[in-house]
């Protein structure tokens, strides 16, 4: 498999009034072409700093950080970014949002009515054609989000990175878009890099978890590989000795990092 991101002793540290505060501390990962990675630790731990390594809106202090073979110098059309907040220009329909970003990237390539399709596709495959025309106060939190995804793929990324994409909405929805997100991606196939706080997300989604230890100077503690097959339905899972196994291993390795004081 091609080797899609690679980071080799990436530490990432910060000055402040108090000194240079030292986040992340020797990472070394390697996520191949269209597998699900998701950083999971308690706060503090550096999963959003790691993420923003690799989208190029954090430099690493020192090692290396390449995407697709190339060194991360800077954000890039090949990685696309889903944050939190969905981000969507609230003057913008849902469709003008995705349009944006498809003309950013395919603008001097391709005409207007190729540049509307992929933004037609985009939306479809989220399951928002219907809801193009209508501007993000006029959609739930929910859908918001799937624009946002829509946005980023669109852009046909090399990586998709998300950071804690569902973390703000109830529990029904979230469960609604972690279904969502397995079928779109494995429709097309993306590479994943997503930042969660919630262990059953994290298993449910991944192929591997990346478990970071607490900061300062946080590292990678353990790779968990999740060998559940796909595609994979929660409420089979509910009963699933091997996913409980797995779920059970994430949640003593955060107890046994919570109950250490930090370095």
């Amino acid at each position: 498999m091609e080797k899609f991101v690679y980071l080799e002793k990436v530490d990432v540290t910060f000055p402040t009034k108090k000194g240079t505060f030292h986040a992340l501390h020797n990472i070394n990962l390697n996520i191949d072409q269209g597998q699900f990675f998701t950083l999971i630790g308690h706060s503090g731990c550096g999963k959003s700093t790691l993420l923003n390594v690799v989208a190029g809106l954090q430099d690493a202090s020192s090692g290396m950080a390449l995407c697709a073979g190339r060194e991360i110098k800077g954000p890039g059309p090949e990685r696309g970014v889903v944050f939190q907040n969905h981000s969507l220009l609230p003057w913008l329909t849902c469709h003008e949002n995705i349009y944006l970003a498809v003309e950013r990237v395919f603008g001097r390539q391709e005409n207007k009515a190729k540049l509307k399709q992929r933004t037609i596709d985009a939306l479809a495959l989220v399951g928002l054609a219907h809801a193009e025309h209508k501007r993000p106060h006029e959609i739930s939190g929910g859908m918001k989000q799937r624009v946002g995804i829509a946005r980023a793929l669109a852009m046909e990324p090399k990586v998709l990175l998300l950071d804690e994409p569902f973390g703000a909405l109830d529990a029904l929805t979230r469960a609604h878009l972690q279904d969502e997100l397995m079928k779109i991606v494995a429709e097309t196939k993306s590479t994943v890099i997503m930042v969660t706080h919630d262990v059953d997300e994290a298993v449910l989604l991944s192929d591997h978890i990346v478990m970071m230890t607490n900061g300062p100077a946080a590292t990678i503690g353990e790779i968990l590989t999740v060998d559940l097959a796909r595609p994979r339905d929660r409420l089979a899972l509910a009963n699933d000795a091997r996913y409980h196994h797995l779920r059970a291993r994430v949640l003593e390795f955060l107890y046994q990092r919570q109950m250490r004081p930090a370095a």
